[in-house]
């Protein structure tokens, strides 16, 4: 077999390319791994380094040093995001919720729904009634049982109808009505048997009674009506507190004490108004109940002192068959 033949020199150069492929194959790796490394390490718009590792290979001499990698300037991709410390963060509860979180009275009326503030200011209202009426009927009770308890004296003092009359000539009171209307009687029914004329008298003084009471009791159907409607409204103004938390707690997805409690304790606050306006409305109707009662008692007594003077002067008449006023005067 023929083979080429080869220049006497060959033996000495095949070291020396030996050498160099030796010392050229690791620098090209280093080089490919450093140009590598930044460009995964950053999103910034790649750059093709393909091309220079054949640069580093055309000059033998030059890719026995090893290359220094490239400095790439991280810079921030346009879909990049800010990064947000801790302290950044909203605090629990906080944020968007709209609960509030001042439990104070005055701080749950302001942060409370429309419906509920209606209902808190009707209450505040229906509270302010029924502290007026006591104070009003307080002392108008206080003053027309006094005068009553007086004339009552007066007449058990009197010794005919007539005296009484003169007595309260200037009155207005309902026991000096109550005079008036039995002398009136008794003069309409000169001449008729006296059992006429006493019931008659009876039940004309019945009626002056009845619309004494009516007038003082007057007011005091108000006091009814606001206790027995106000824990109602109350509990209205509550249910609709509750239902508006609860929706609160469906927009926020949380079930926390912290988020839940304020919205609750809004709306019982309207039960609390409620009650704070029923119970004190209970009591001063009973207390005033009591007090016509009373009053209608005086007058009871007063209409049978009345009537005990009216018989007095129908038996003197009779037996002296004289008019009764022309016998007094």
């Amino acid at each position: 077999m023929w083979l080429p033949k080869l220049p006497e020199n060959t033996g000495k150069i095949f070291p020396i390319v030996f050498v160099l492929v030796c010392t050229a194959v690791p620098a090209f790796a280093q080089a490919t791994r450093d140009t590598a490394a930044p460009t995964a390490a950053a999103p910034a718009p790649a750059t093709t380094t393909a091309g220079t590792p054949p640069a580093a290979q055309s000059t033998p001499g030059q890719a026995a040093a090893p290359a220094a990698p490239a400095a790439v300037a991280p810079q921030p991709g346009p879909s990049a995001e800010p990064v947000s410390s801790p302290d950044d963060k909203p605090a629990p509860g906080t944020g968007s919720s709209l609960i509030p979180h001042d439990l104070s009275p005055l701080g749950m009326f302001m942060n409370a729904d429309v419906i509920v503030k209606a209902v808190m200011i009707g209450l505040a209202f229906a509270s302010l009634a029924t502290w007026t009426i006591l104070l009003v009927k307080a002392i108008e009770l206080f003053a027309a049982r006094r005068r009553a308890s007086g004339a009552l004296g007066a007449l058990a003092d009197a010794a005919s109808l007539r005296d009484a009359a003169t007595h309260f000539a200037d009155s207005k009171a309902p026991v000096a009505r109550l005079v008036k209307a039995a002398l009136d009687e008794e003069e309409r029914s000169y001449g008729l048997p006296c059992d006429g004329v006493k019931e008659r008298a009876a039940a004309l003084l019945a009626r002056i009674e009845t619309r004494a009471g009516r007038a003082m009791g007057r007011g005091t159907g108000l006091l009814a009506t606001i206790g027995s409607t106000a824990p109602f409204v109350g509990l209205f103004g509550t249910v609709w507190g509750i239902m508006n938390s609860f929706i609160g707690i469906s927009k926020t997805n949380t079930t926390n004490l912290a988020v839940v409690a304020p919205g609750i304790a809004e709306a019982l606050l309207a039960t609390a108004c409620g009650l704070v306006a029923a119970i004190p409305a209970v009591v001063i109707y009973n207390m005033f109940a009591r007090g016509i009662t009373g009053y209608r008692s005086v007058l009871g007594d007063a209409s049978a002192e009345i009537l005990r003077l009216l018989s007095r002067d129908l038996d003197r008449a009779q037996a002296g068959t004289v008019r009764p006023r022309a016998a007094a005067e």
